[in-house]
C-alpha cells in the first residue's frame, strides 16, 4: 500500500496524552492539555454528551459509570452509543480494555450519523473471539475492520488490562494507534483504499470512504467492555 510521509508534528501532538496520562488523574485534563485544546469526552462519573445511535438524550439501558469508566456488561442489550457533537478533522485518545471472548469498537467518519457504518478501530479478544480469526487479521485488535490489517508492531494487553489507542484524522489522512505505536495508515480516496472497500463488506455502502463530520460511536457487540480518559482535540478554526 503507497502511504504518503507521516505528518509527524500532528502524531508527535497525538502522543502527548499518552504520557501526561501516566501522571495524571483519570478522567482528567492536565493543564497543558487544556492548554493546548483537549477536551474531555467522559466526565468520569455521568453519561452527559452521548446518546443512543439515532436517538437523543443520555443513555438509560445496558450502558453505565462503574470505576470511573463506561462500562457495558456482557449481554446488557445497550445498543450503540454516539458522541452528541460531530467531528471531521481531529485527535481521539482513549483506555479501553475488553472482556474474555469479547468484541467491540470506536467507529467514526459515518457517512449517516443515524446508521453504525463508518470505520472501525476493532477492538477484539483476538486469541478467543471467533471473528479475530477470519479476515486476514483485519478482524483483529487496532486493524481498519476488515480493510487494513494492523502492523505487525502492534502490542496488545492481555484481556482485562487497559490499552491505551489513538486517532489522528487531518484532512484526507487518517492513523490509528495503539500503546504508543502506529498501527495503521491511509487517506481516504486513495485508490488503495477504494480497492480494499470494494472487496469489503461495506462495498454497497452509499458513500462509505468519503471524509465527512460525524459522531464518535462505541459499539455494542453483546460482549464486556470498558472505556475512559476520553479526550478529543480539533484544529483551531482558521
Amino acid at each position: 500500500m503507497l502511504i504518503r510521509p507521516t505528518l509527524l508534528a500532528a502524531s508527535l501532538a497525538l502522543l502527548l496524552p499518552l504520557f501526561a496520562a501516566q501522571g495524571a488523574d483519570t478522567n482528567t485534563l492536565t493543564a497543558d492539555e487544556t492548554a493546548d485544546g483537549w477536551k474531555l469526552l467522559f466526565d468520569g462519573k455521568t453519561l452527559a454528551g452521548w446518546q443512543p445511535i439515532g436517538k437523543s438524550g443520555i443513555p438509560t439501558k445496558g450502558w453505565t459509570v462503574l470505576d470511573g469508566a463506561i462500562f457495558l456488561g456482557k449481554g446488557a442489550r445497550g445498543g450503540d452509543i454516539v458522541t452528541v457533537e460531530h467531528f471531521g478533522d481531529f485527535e481521539l485518545t482513549w483506555e479501553w480494555k475488553i472482556g474474555a471472548v469479547g468484541n467491540s469498537g470506536v467507529k467514526y467518519n459515518l457517512p449517516t450519523p443515524e446508521r453504525n457504518i463508518g470505520f472501525e478501530y476493532q477492538l477484539i479478544d483476538d486469541e478467543n473471539h471467533p471473528d479475530g480469526k477470519r479476515g486476514g487479521r483485519s478482524h483483529q485488535t487496532a486493524a481498519l475492520y476488515d480493510l487494513i490489517e494492523p502492523a505487525a508492531e502492534r502490542k496488545v494487553k492481555p484481556v482485562g488490562e487497559w490499552n491505551q489507542s489513538q486517532l489522528l484524522v487531518q484532512g484526507a489522512h487518517v492513523e490509528q494507534w495503539l500503546n504508543g505505536v502506529k498501527i495503521v495508515e491511509f487517506d481516504m480516496g486513495s485508490d488503495d483504499l477504494t480497492a480494499r472497500i470494494a472487496k469489503s463488506k461495506y462495498r454497497r455502502e452509499p458513500n462509505f470512504g468519503v471524509k465527512t463530520k460525524s459522531p464518535f460511536l462505541l459499539q455494542d457487540h453483546g460482549d464486556e467492555v470498558a472505556f475512559r480518559n476520553l479526550k478529543v482535540r480539533v484544529p483551531a478554526a482558521k
